[in-house]
Formats: C-alpha cells, structure tokens, sequence
C-alpha cells in the first residue's frame, strides 16, 4: 500500500476542522489592577470590594487567588455575584498583593451563561501546561429544573485572557453529560502527578466526583456520589500531599455537642482522606471552626514548603454574611500520626476591636436558656456577640419558636465573679405584631430578676420595660451585686395560643465599665446559678 501524502489528506482534514468549533486566543486587555498592602486578615479589609469563595493557585513562583465579589446592600439576604476577581502575591507572607478587581464576568467568556451568578470557581494547570478555570454559572434558556451548570475555559497564563474551552455549552449540568438532579456549583479539581484529572462538584449535602479524559472535558467513567464525609454540606476542595488524598468542605453537622457547629447556618471546615483520588472517603475531623459569615468556603495549597488555607469571612468593614472577605492563614501539618493530620487553624487578624472599657459586659457571661438545647437553626450566644444585623438570619437571633409555645420563656447570664449591674438592654425581632398568638411576637410584658443566695429576685426598675421589635429597649434598676441575671418573658398571646420570644442581642450594663472581650465567653451557664 502506498503512504498517504500529504495533498490527499488534505481534504479529510478541512472536513474534520469543519465539524470541530475552533478555540481562538485573543489578545488579552489590560486588566486593572492595585497595589495591596495587607498586615493582616482580611485582605481587603476596607468594604470597598468584598471577596469570596477563594481558590488559591500557585504557579510560577506566585500565589493567584480567584475570588467571587459580594455586591449585596446591607439588610438583601441574597448571593448577588456578578463578576470574579483575582489576588496575587510573590509572599504572601509579605502581605503584597495585586488586586485584580475586574478580573472576568460570566457572560464574557461562556456565551451561553446568563450574567451574574459568578459562584465558586477554581483554577489549576492542566498536563498541557496550559490553564483551566473551571466555573458555576447560570445557563441560560435552560430547561433543567436547576440552571446551574459548569462551564471551563482555558488559558495560557493564570491571568488570561481566556477562553471556553467547550463553546458548546457547558460541561456539567443537570442534563449534561449524565443526567443529575443536584445544583452543580462548587467544583474542585486535581490533577495528579500521573496527570489524570479528577473533578468534583456539588452542594446541599450532595457530593460527585468522576475522573476526566486528558482533554480536562470529558467525563471518564460513571460519576461516584460521596456520603461518607460526615456533615458534608457544600465547598469541597482536593489536594494530595505525601501520598494521601484530602477533601477539605464546609460541613454544617449542628447540636449542642458538634464538634462542627451549633448552628445549622453556619459551618465549619472539615476534611475527609482517602487512599485513591476517588475514595473510598474518610471522616477525619474539623480543620477551621465556624467564622463570622454563616458560609464558609475554602482552598488549601503548599507554597515555598509552607502549606495555606484560603478561606473568607465577614471581617470587612462593613461585612456581613452576603459581603463577605478572603483571608488567608498558615497550615501546620502533625506527620506523626498516619495519615498525617492538619493541625486545626486559629484564624488571625479579623474585625477591627476596640478595646475601650464599656459597661455591656454580656460577654462577660455564659448563658442557658429556658429552651435549652436551642432549636439548631437559632444561636443562643447570638444574645452576647454584640452583633445587630438589618436582616437578621435564624443564627443571628435567640428564639423560643415551636409547634406549641408555652406561656413564659426566660434567658439567663451567669458569671463567674459577682458583677454590679444597674442596667439591661433587650434587642428584640419578631415577625407578628403585639397580641398574636402564633410565629413570632415582642413579649407580652418581661422583667428582670438576679440571683441573691438561693433565691431569684426581681430588680427594682426605676425605668419601664418596654417591647419595641427591632430596637433596643433599655430599662435602669437600683444597682444589684450578683452571679447571674435572668430575663423573664410573657409570651404574646391571643388567648387561645402563645407566640415565641427572639431577640437579637442582651446587654447587661455594670455600673463600673469593664475591657470588653473579642469573643464572647464560651460554656452554658447554670439554671440555678450553681457553680461550675
């Protein structure tokens, strides 16, 4: 048989490059860009760009940390995202960044996407040296029951420009390539050191993963669904190191007695480990407690032999739980024990703290409620972190909500020294007006009562109480020396049922101001006052 030529092949290759979609690099604009000086955390801690979701990447000597952008107003309880950004650092431990604010925009770069939306991405280098942003975004004109989709560009620098590498439309969806019926958001990616690729994605509890074909598209195999990381809730991340696979995520497993969280909103970063890049997986432990945002999402990644998690909070100038801002800490490693264990991270920097002596010394105190353990959608530390939010989320509040409310509920404050109070402040929420006997309502009439020896006794309020929602209601009483302080609540009631009692925050005013405390002193407090 004679060889081929290159003439006659010629034609077969013009109807090939036909029926392929080409992917062209354009060249890359000017990408805006500042100068960040950060000593400590947050990075951006100034509330003009909040940052979030971050996914570290490390790559020619550098650290690159694409982030989402929070640009929800004060009091809209809602994730509005509308474009990615992107940090850089030769050290971080410098604290010298380069903040690109406008980094890239959903609709710019995958033409099926709706604007906005722009949720967790990642970036990772593919066996091609080339890179790939993998990326949630709304599929627009979609029929699925739930939009989201993955979409991957690619790229020859970290930095762009970039381009879909599936024009086509996106690479995972609820229809696309294998019918699902998860939100397909959060993914993360690794490429091992054999360079196959491993994806994983998913959310609400529901965790897959697949290996891709070289291509850093195609699904190779039947996607595995995950169940074993105990309290897996969204925000996974893969990494390897010294042979073992580790799955860090935001689980949100909550009780009195979780080692997670307390609070069903809130979240906390576990991990799980597993001998192969698809498992079998293994609950491991928590990495990072709860922060100061109900989400929490993070990336870890070895840089100049030191190992960082990456990971945001509500720690900005004016933060909150939909603005939120990217931090990053060091990971230390116990490599005595197999596998081998992170050590769980103490976040640094954080929200400003003014150290000024005040009188609310709440913080001060343990606290136990009526209602005790707490329904885990509220927070019952809520009442002293100082913290009064426009739109308050369940974790943000005490509440006494159930099916059937009794007459009367009560919070106490139980310190370990006696303290001389002659003040309190009661922050109450609620969702029905006065004289309703469902949901939740300011309390028919409440007073306060100390701890003297053996018996509760009400202070003698020089003031009068009142029940305004959303507003602190203060009263003043003769000065009280004692351990503990007991607000007594009469539920509102329409005489037939009785509505729950809520309340965002509780000052407990001393007549001697005192240093506050950053957070608020942890343990329950005793019914009766007993001591510890």
């Amino acid at each position: 048989m004679r060889p081929l030529s290159l003439i006659s092949l010629l034609p077969w290759l013009a109807a090939c490059a036909a029926q392929a979609e080409p992917v062209v690099y354009a060249p890359n604009p000017a990408l805006e860009a500042r100068a960040v000086s950060a000593r400590s955390n947050p990075i951006l801690k100034d509330g003009a760009d909040y940052t979030t979701d971050p996914a570290p990447l490390v790559a020619g000597g550098r650290m690159y940390i694409i982030t989402g952008r929070d640009t929800a107003e004060p009091g809209v309880n809602d994730f509005i995202m509308p474009e990615w950004q992107m940090l850089v650092s030769d050290d971080p431990q410098s604290g010298h960044w380069t903040h690109y604010p406008h980094f890239l925009k959903p609709d710019a770069v995958f033409k099926w996407a709706t604007p906005g939306r722009a949720y967790a991405p990642q970036i990772v280098q593919g066996p091609d040296k080339r890179f790939y942003l993998y990326a949630p975004v709304m599929q627009k004109d979609s029929t699925n029951k739930d939009g989201f989709a993955i979409g991957v560009a690619v790229s020859d620098t970290p930095t762009g420009p970039w381009v879909d590498a599936h024009p086509s439309g996106p690479v995972v969806s609820q229809s696309w390539p294998v019918p699902n019926t998860i939100q397909n958001i959060d993914p993360t990616v690794l490429v091992d050191e054999d360079d196959r690729v491993y994806l994983y994605w998913g959310t609400f509890g529901r965790l897959k993963g697949v290996e891709l074909e070289p291509d850093m598209l195609t699904f190779k195999g039947t996607p595995i669904d995950v169940t074993s990381l105990t309290g897996f809730f969204e925000a996974a991340w893969i990494f390897k190191r010294k042979g073992t696979y580790y799955m860090a995520y935001a689980g949100n497993r909550a009780g009195p007695n979780s080692e997670c969280t307390v609070a069903v909103y809130y979240a906390c970063i576990a991990y799980g480990t597993a001998p192969s890049p698809l498992g079998p997986w293994t609950y491991r432990g928590v990495l990072l407690d709860p922060v100061s945002s109900t989400t929490s999402h993070s990336g870890l990644i070895a840089f100049k032999d030191k190992w960082y998690i990456a990971y945001h909070t509500a720690d900005a100038k004016g933060g909150g739980h939909f603005r939120r801002s990217v931090a990053l800490d060091e990971v230390r490693w116990d490599d005595s024990v197999s596998p081998p264990r992170p050590q769980k991270v103490v976040p640094t920097g954080g929200a400003p703290f003014d150290a000024t002596p005040i009188r609310n010394i709440a913080s001060h105190a343990r606290i136990t409620a009526s209602n005790a353990p707490v329904p885990v959608q509220y927070w019952l530390r809520a009442l002293n972190d100082g913290k009064v939010h426009i739109a308050p989320l369940p974790p943000d509040m005490w509440a006494t909500w159930s099916p059937n409310n009794p007459k009367q509920q009560w919070v106490l404050y139980q310190w370990d020294q006696p303290v001389t109070l002659n003040g309190a402040s009661l922050y109450f929420w609620g969702d029905q007006p006065a004289g309703s006997g469902v949901g939740v309502a300011p309390p028919k009439d409440w007073h306060l009562e100390y701890r003297d020896g053996e018996t509760w006794k009400p202070v003698k309020a020089t003031t009068a109480y009142r029940s305004r929602l959303n507003a602190y209601n203060p009263v003043s009483f003769a000065p009280v020396t004692t351990r503990c302080l007991r607000a007594v609540f009469d539920a509102s009631t329409d005489g037939k049922t009785y509505a729950a009692v809520a309340a965002q925050e509780w000052q407990a005013l001393a007549v001697t101001p005192q240093a506050p405390l950053k957070a608020s002193v942890k343990g329950s407090a005793s019914p009766d006052c007993a001591e510890r």
